[in-house]
């Protein structure tokens, strides 16, 4: 195994440590080296130098989604098999150029890495840093988000046709409420719905709002849909999750890989690629995300979030 290698991104040059190290183990077998095995659901091995050159591939498409958010890594040293650690404060040797934001807590601070470049993103691979998990909410307004998320989380692993139809209800009551909406695989289980809010409401406000909206959702659906917390309460309903819009809650990155087999990918897509029936909530890996990237699935979402008043009184009216 080869000690390292340099890597240029944007004005940085940084060495990259053990760059063939497997993080991702060919399918039905591991390195020995407790990085764990594979179960047959990806096609390759992927070392930290396939991880480091994905993400600056896709950098272009998710930095636009990290600039200015706190960050909570989601770190494997021994790869995707081995144990993990989420991470939330900088560490003390983190070169001065990543960018930091001092969030207070019960007791103290906690000082959150931010990546505003792509060099940043390099680097958290270097660290073997998987997955990027993002506060919902930028370090200039952190107690108003601006991206609201539906978790839909099947109960079962053969259960996503559920997905794809409580998705779809789900996009056609936001359109009622006249809020955009965006798709995204959570390279896991379910898919998550976001919606861009225009940063005006606290998370109580924004977090209540997303409860009505699925319970409304659950009630029309009522033996398919549930917005029971406890799982002992749920059965084989699939669960509307509205828990991550809260202060300091996280949620998994878009184009962020997945610390599974095969290494799946939270991928972005467009509406009509629910139709695709092929498409699973690991359809997308660190060999083709980037190609999927390229495609723009979010190119019609507003830039500009939308306020939850008039969407507020809609869903009144619809109760």
């Amino acid at each position: 195994m080869s000690g390292g290698r340099s890597v240029r991104a944007g004005r940085h040059t940084l060495r990259i440590h053990r760059p063939d190290k497997v993080l991702f183990p060919p399918p039905g077998g591991g390195d020995g080296d407790g990085s764990g095995g594979g179960d047959g659901s990806g096609g390759q091995e992927y070392t930290k130098a396939d991880l480091v050159e994905y993400y600056r591939s896709v950098a272009p498409y998710l930095l636009p989604q990290l600039r200015d958010r706190p960050l909570m890594l989601e770190r494997h040293p021994d790869g995707a098999g081995g144990p993990r650690f989420m991470q939330k404060n900088v560490s003390p040797h983190y070169p001065d150029w990543i960018a930091r934001v001092e969030v207070a807590k019960e007791g103290g601070t906690v000082c959150h890495p931010v990546c505003q470049n792509t060099a940043t993103l390099v680097y958290l691979a270097d660290q073997a840093c998987l997955t990027l998990h993002r506060w919902l909410s930028r370090s200039g307004n952190l107690d108003r988000p601006d991206r609201l998320v539906f978790d839909l989380d099947p109960a079962g692993e053969n259960d996503f046709p559920l997905v794809r139809e409580t998705a779809r209800h789900l996009g056609e009551l936001l359109g009622e409420l006249r809020l955009p909406s965006a798709l995204m695989t959570t390279g896991s289980r379910g898919l998550h719905v976001i919606v861009p809010l225009d940063g005006r409401h606290g998370y109580e406000e924004v977090r209540a709002f997303a409860r009505d909206v699925a319970d409304t959702l659950a009630a029309a659906h009522p033996d398919r849909l549930t917005t029971a917390a406890r799982k002992k309460d749920r059965g084989d309903r699939l669960y509307l999750d509205v828990q991550r819009n809260a202060y300091a809650q996280t949620a998994v990155a878009p184009w962020s890989v997945r610390a599974l087999p095969g290494a799946p990918v939270a991928a972005p897509l467009a509406w009509e690629q629910l139709d695709d029936p092929g498409l699973h909530a690991r359809r997308w890996t660190l060999a083709d995300a980037v190609d999927q990237a390229r495609t723009g699935p979010w190119r019609e979402l507003p830039r500009t979030g939308r306020a939850l008043g008039p969407a507020r009184r809609r869903l009144d009216a619809l109760r």
